[in-house]
């Protein structure tokens, strides 16, 4: 709902309005058969010229020599009172991207059937390509009037045609001066609203939608809109109000219901959206799509049981019965029962939820420490997701990290950066991994290119200047990237952790105790046990650090942040 409108959903909701092919749809479209097979008027007198130029451009066509083609048509079309000859021209011209012969033979089009809308809908394509905007605004007002029930539908194809080519900002001034031969349309005004979504004015589009609305009360697609500007502003209330009014205008559109419901989902009304699903399952009880809503909203609410009594009837439904089995393998795994988890996993991948089970199996079983079975699952995933290559190499270097293979683990990300230089987890993941390597160098250079791309990214600059306070004394660098990372995230225990740990190392060991503290409340991680009980130690309160640590150190003995404290400080005590 935060999203705008985008001109697809809009294209959805137009209905079946007659649209203009695209020079992309032409090129789809057009075979050597369609393009060339020359369809003459019966009353037309064909000369010897004539047939001749018709069967020659046939002859090229099944050649494939288009553009030879291109010319037999178009001098063809200038002998032939036949506007079926022009527009092949056109459209093989529009195929082969020919824009000044494509003109030529839509001059001759239009002079031959001024009143052929699909000519007046090529025309306006050139125009808006040549920045024509009085051609552009003519052609279009002959269609507004000829065919005023499909002119929306084609204008938005039209948008969506030439939003990639950057036309959007003229396509609105062409519209704005059409509004001025046709003042109060609704319909001129509603393409308003999604010309300025499209080029991010939402106040503008609201402003148009407003006026739409005004003319048009009831036009559910408007409101509809409405809502999503509201959404994409923010107004999540405003946006509940106007669906729901769209709703009640049109209580068996499903599509219209999913928006409100994601809406009601989004701002914690949980409640009304249950009513809202309870209300389709009265109509069809086994909707899928439905059902699976309400076990997302149940354990959103931490209602296990009822989440769980959902999925389950999903798993007599081929088309859920995958993402059922893969959510009831993670309530098995929020429960710690890995076992079950993995069977879920399995049958999920079994019927078609495929990555994503095989991701969630493979993270089990490094968690497990059943690193065997995690590899030969990893090895089966290279050759059935060509797609997902990068984030199975990731997934190979988590497993060499936890094997402690590092080199390995390095390797194999530094072949990730070939495919994908810039990406971010890739450059950070690679980047802890040179930590452990000692590659001081590989790690900053990492971390500086994440960096660079977002100077606000909390997790380089954590992890940049942690290292720097840790390895090296580069103090004051390590805390120029701390203080911006605790500007950013003031309540990120890691980062509050990195800091205190800084001002361990400059002797602040006072103020670098109660950093260490505050981040172990927020979130209590060995790494953070570990570097309290050294501090503790230093400052000669020896006593005290054994009495923290030691209960620490009994629940997770094999952590290796606390076997190394209790290596260097305690190591023949526990």
């Amino acid at each position: 709902m935060k999203k705008w409108i985008s001109v697809a959903m809009l294209l959805s909701l137009s209905g079946c309005a007659t649209t203009p092919e695209t020079a992309q749809e032409s090129e789809a479209k057009i075979t050597p058969r369609e393009a060339l097979a020359p369809r003459v008027n019966r009353n037309t007198v064909i000369d010897e010229e004539v047939l001749y130029l018709l069967m020659a451009a046939e002859l090229a066509g099944q050649r494939n020599q288009y553009d030879l083609a291109l010319d037999a048509y178009l001098q063809a079309a200038k002998r032939v009172d036949d506007a079926r000859i022009a527009e092949r021209a056109v459209k093989i011209g529009m195929f082969l991207k020919d824009e000044k012969r494509t003109r030529e033979a839509l001059e001759i089009w239009l002079a031959k059937d001024r009143q052929n809308l699909p000519a007046r809908k090529f025309a306006v394509l050139l125009a808006i390509k040549d920045s024509d905007r009085d051609g552009a605004v003519t052609n279009l007002d002959a269609i507004f009037q000829d065919d005023p029930a499909g002119f929306e539908g084609g204008m938005l194809e039209i948008l969506k045609a030439m939003e990639k080519e950057g036309r959007a900002r003229f396509i609105y001034d062409v519209l704005d001066d059409l509004s001025q031969l046709h003042p109060d349309q609704a319909s001129l005004l509603f393409l308003q609203a999604v010309v300025a979504s499209v080029l991010h004015d939402n106040d503008l589009a609201q402003q148009k939608i407003g006026r739409v609305l005004e003319l048009q009360p009831d036009w559910n697609k408007a409101i509809i809109f409405q809502a999503q500007l509201a959404g994409r502003s923010g107004d999540m209330v405003k946006a509940r109000e106007y669906l729901e009014k769209a709703v009640k205008q049109a209580p068996d559109d499903r599509q219209l219901r999913k928006m409100l419901l994601e809406v009601l989902v989004n701002t914690g009304a949980f409640d009304d959206a249950i009513k809202l699903c309870q209300g389709v399952l009265e109509e069809t009880p086994d909707d899928g799509e439905t059902l699976f809503t309400l076990a997302l909203i149940h354990l959103q609410q931490n209602q296990v049981d009822k989440a769980e009594n959902y999925l389950e009837k999903l798993l007599n439904n081929s088309d859920w019965e995958g993402q059922a089995s893969f959510y009831l393998g993670k309530i098995e795994l929020d429960q710690q029962r890995p076992d079950k988890a993995l069977k879920w996993f399995d049958r999920a991948e079994a019927k078609g939820y495929g990555f994503e089970a095989d991701m969630a199996a493979v993270s089990l079983l490094l968690n497990q420490k059943q690193l065997e079975e995690a590899e030969a699952r990893i090895k089966k995933m290279d050759g059935k997701y060509p797609d997902q290559h990068l984030r199975v190499l990731m997934m190979k270097a988590e497993l060499y990290n936890q094997w402690g293979r590092h080199s390995e683990a390095y390797d194999v990300l530094t072949l990730a950066l070939k495919d994908a230089p810039e990406n971010r987890d890739v450059l950070y993941a690679r980047a802890l991994i040179a930590d452990r390597l000692n590659k001081l160098d590989v790690l900053e250079a990492d971390l500086l290119s994440i960096l660079q791309k977002n100077p606000d990214d909390v997790g380089a600059l954590n992890a940049l200047g942690y290292t720097l306070t840790d390895k090296t004394q580069r103090y004051d660098e390590a805390e120029k990237y701390l203080l911006k990372a605790l500007q950013l995230q003031p309540d990120e225990a890691v980062v509050i952790d990195s800091y205190g740990w800084l001002q361990f190392k400059r002797g602040n060991h006072q103020l670098a105790l109660e950093s260490l503290k505050k981040a172990y409340e927020k979130q209590p991680e060995n790494e953070i046990a570990a570097h309290i009980a050294e501090v503790m130690w230093v400052m000669g309160r020896v006593e005290e650090a054994k009495e923290f640590f030691r209960p620490v150190f009994k629940k997770f003995p094999d952590d290796e942040y606390l076997l190394k404290f209790k290596n260097r400080y305690m190591p023949d005590e526990l």
